[in-house]
């Protein structure tokens, strides 16, 4: 993957960041959604019609996912089996 450009944005107190009008398109409009992945060492923001629904969880990390998993109801459901 080439690297295109190089921009700034600054993080709001809300967590808000703003994508420099240079840097959107087609993908990157108002009212579009976007997916964030994280990793250890940065985020990426990626249209989310990038992103197939079906592999989510291939980008979900075991402690994103266990956040969700790891609780009263889950271990009830799962403990018959």
């Amino acid at each position: 993957m080439t690297l295109i450009d190089i921009k700034t944005s600054t993080i709001t107190e809300k967590g808000q960041i703003v994508i420099p009008k240079e840097l959107r398109s087609e993908s990157f409009l108002q009212g579009s959604k976007v997916a964030i992945l994280s990793y250890e060492d940065h985020i990426e923001i990626r249209p989310l019609k990038e992103i197939d629904e079906t592999l989510f969880s291939m980008y979900a990390s075991q402690d994103a996912l266990s956040e969700h998993w790891n609780n009263e109801k889950e271990e009830k459901a799962w403990k018959n089996l």
